[in-house]
């Protein structure tokens, strides 16, 4: 029984972290006028990415980070400045600009750092730390087919929206992007600042 208990809090901060609720909206936003073949397509090009990074990062992540000086804030930094490109690209310019990113954007920013990003990569690490690599594995794997039902059942919330409403909506997203990157850039500075308090 305990060792299932070790499974399940191994799934709850990743599930938390991934916040597939909160990835939703964006996900709309980028997928805006993209038909549902294409959309398919990243979707799995999405999931795929975050898999084969995850898998990754549960290999050599410890080992990459010691070697080249990284610390997680700096993926905080990198992450939210990304994320913040993509949202500003989003609300200046027009549908064609938005349509010759999508042969990639299943990679970037879905795949990462939306859907596995700096927070991700944080409970990855603490879950092995604290539960082992199998748990964190299978955690990891549960997580990332739930992102898969729900974005591949996201048109059922388009049905419910008009036109008008969905594209406003696609631009208040795109705003919610914005955010999510400050705030992930602001995180990764205050990380910075505690750590020189630390030092010093």
């Amino acid at each position: 029984m305990e060792h299932v208990y070790n499974y399940l809090l191994a799934f709850i901060p990743i599930f938390v972290a991934i916040d597939v609720i909160g990835v939703l909206p964006i996900f709309m936003s980028l997928m805006d006028g993209i038909k549902n073949p294409l959309k398919t397509k990243i979707i799995n090009q999405s999931i795929i990415t975050a898999l084969s990074v995850s898998v990754s990062f549960i290999a050599i992540g410890k080992f990459v980070f010691s070697v080249l000086g990284v610390e997680i804030y700096d993926f905080k930094m990198a992450g939210g400045l990304l994320l913040l490109v993509f949202a500003i690209n989003d609300l200046l310019f027009g549908e064609k600009e938005k349509r010759v990113m999508t042969s990639t954007i299943g990679v970037v920013p879905l795949g990462i750092p939306l859907v596995v990003g700096p927070a991700v990569l944080t409970s990855i690490i603490i879950t092995i730390d604290t539960y082992g690599y199998i748990p964190t594995m299978v955690s990891l794997l549960a997580n990332l087919f739930i992102v898969w039902i729900v974005l591949l059942k996201s048109d059922f919330i388009y049905r419910l929206m008009r036109e008008g409403g969905s594209k406003a909506f696609a631009k208040v997203a795109s705003l919610l992007l914005a955010a999510i990157a400050v705030m992930m850039i602001r995180r990764g500075v205050m990380d910075v600042i505690l750590y020189i308090k630390k030092s010093s």
